[in-house]
């Protein structure tokens, strides 16, 4: 993996999934967040060491915290009533607990330098942080700007990135037009979450950092979807379009550092305001 690769997902590992955790408000959730750090700091640390058995097992403990997100999710849903079990705004935070578990899937295989369902090293770096970004975060905030702006806009965000995700997800075994088809999803339910976050979440807010962080978020997003459509059109069609280093540099960092994180902190800031004693218990 390369350092800016690897820096990107460090930042999911150890701060936009525990701080995401914690942003959905669910109780069954906190042992799990206190205990994140015995499993993503391995798995940072497995990013810098050559491909072997020590990259792989560091790998693997990581593996293991996600694959008890992952297990959480059946489980949060037979507790859920029918009504409630199939709201969008579940759907897109069941979505959230089960994406960093493919995450970690690639992970553990590019660490082993093995290929994973006929996919090459290079493209197992690149899925670790797109689960992480365009899968967990993304559904993390569709879910939250659901709750707030309960619209038809609203359930169409958190219903469609979650939908997105796994197209884009399946598109990897089909071929490239079902990778697009995806994309445009996918881009679709984001560019619903930046208007939704710019109108009705940072319109009725008074802080002005959280007012920022909120916009920056908003705004790299309408920038950032339209270079992953620009690639699967490319893709897809043969025309030219951003290569995977140029899109990792641009897309990548973006979503990750102007979308993902300044996200989790607006929505942090909106929350402990909100509860100001869970906020100081946690």
């Amino acid at each position: 993996m390369s350092v800016l690769v690897n820096s990107i997902v460090m930042l999911g590992m150890l701060v936009v999934v525990p701080a995401g955790l914690r942003l959905t408000g669910a109780a069954e959730l906190d042992q799990i967040r206190r205990l994140w750090p015995l499993f993503a700091v391995p798995g940072a640390v497995s990013l810098w060491l050559p491909r072997g058995t020590a990259a792989t097992a560091l790998a693997l403990c990581y593996a293991l915290g996600t694959a008890l997100l992952a297990l959480h999710a059946p489980h949060r849903l037979l507790r859920r009533s029918p009504s409630r079990s199939t709201a969008p705004a579940e759907t897109a935070l069941l979505t959230a607990l089960v994406t960093p578990s493919v995450a970690a899937l690639a992970l553990v295989a590019e660490r082993a330098g093995h290929t994973l369902f006929g996919f090459g090293l290079g493209i197992l770096a690149l899925t670790v942080p797109h689960f992480h970004f365009a899968g967990f975060a993304a559904a993390l905030v569709a879910g939250l700007v659901c709750r707030v702006a309960d619209s038809a806009a609203g359930r169409f965000a958190a219903l469609s990135v979650p939908l997105g995700t796994l197209l884009v997800l399946i598109g990897y075994f089909i071929g490239d037009w079902a990778e697009l088809a995806g994309a445009a999803v996918l881009t679709a339910g984001m560019w619903t979450v930046a208007v939704l976050t710019w109108r009705s979440v940072r319109t009725g807010e008074r802080d002005r950092i959280t007012r920022t962080l909120l916009a920056v978020s908003s705004a790299v997003l309408a920038v950032t979807m339209v270079l992953a459509l620009s690639w699967a059109l490319g893709e897809a069609t043969g025309i030219p379009h951003p290569s995977l280093t140029w899109m990792a540099a641009t897309h990548g960092l973006g979503n990750a550092l102007g979308f993902a994180l300044c996200s989790v902190l607006a929505w942090q800031r909106l929350r402990d305001r909100t509860d100001p004693v869970e906020s100081r218990t946690a």
